[in-house]
C-alpha cells in the first residue's frame, strides 16, 4: 500500500499541470498517458532530453515538423506537466519561447492504476 500512496504524491508532485491544481490524481494521470500516446511527442521529449531546452523554429528544424504542429504537441506536453516553457527576449528583439524537459517519472503498477481510477472524474 505504500507503494500506491508513494505514487500518488509522485504524480501530485512532478505532474502538476497547468490550471490543473483541482484535478484527481486519475485525471492527472490519463492527461499523461494521452500527451505521450503520439509519435510526435514521443520525439520532441527525446530531442528536449537530448539536446536541452531549445527554441520552437530550432526544434521544428531539428523535427522536420512545422512550428504549427510544434505548438500543438508542445502544448499538449505542457498541459501534462511534461515539459515547461520560458519566453525570452533576443538581443534583437525577437521573442523566443524556449521548451525543456519537467522532472518526470511515471512508475505504473496495476495497483495505482486501480487506485487513481477511483479518482477518475471523466468519463469514455
Amino acid at each position: 500500500m505504500s507503494t500506491t500512496v508513494d505514487n500518488l504524491s509522485y504524480v501530485s508532485k512532478f505532474l502538476h499541470m497547468k490550471g490543473g491544481g483541482g484535478m484527481t490524481a486519475g485525471d492527472k494521470l490519463l492527461a499523461v498517458l494521452s500527451a505521450l500516446d503520439n509519435p510526435h511527442r514521443l520525439r520532441i521529449i527525446a530531442a528536449l532530453e537530448a539536446g536541452g531546452r531549445n527554441y520552437v523554429s530550432r526544434l521544428a528544424r531539428e523535427l522536420g515538423i512545422s512550428r504549427p504542429l510544434l505548438h500543438l504537441h508542445l502544448n499538449k506536453l505542457e498541459e501534462a506537466g511534461l515539459v515547461k516553457s520560458q519566453l525570452e527576449i533576443s538581443k534583437d528583439g525577437k521573442a523566443l519561447n524556449y521548451f525543456q524537459i519537467s522532472d518526470f517519472r511515471i512508475n505504473l503498477t496495476p495497483s495505482y492504476i486501480a487506485d487513481v481510477a477511483t479518482s477518475l472524474t471523466r468519463m469514455p
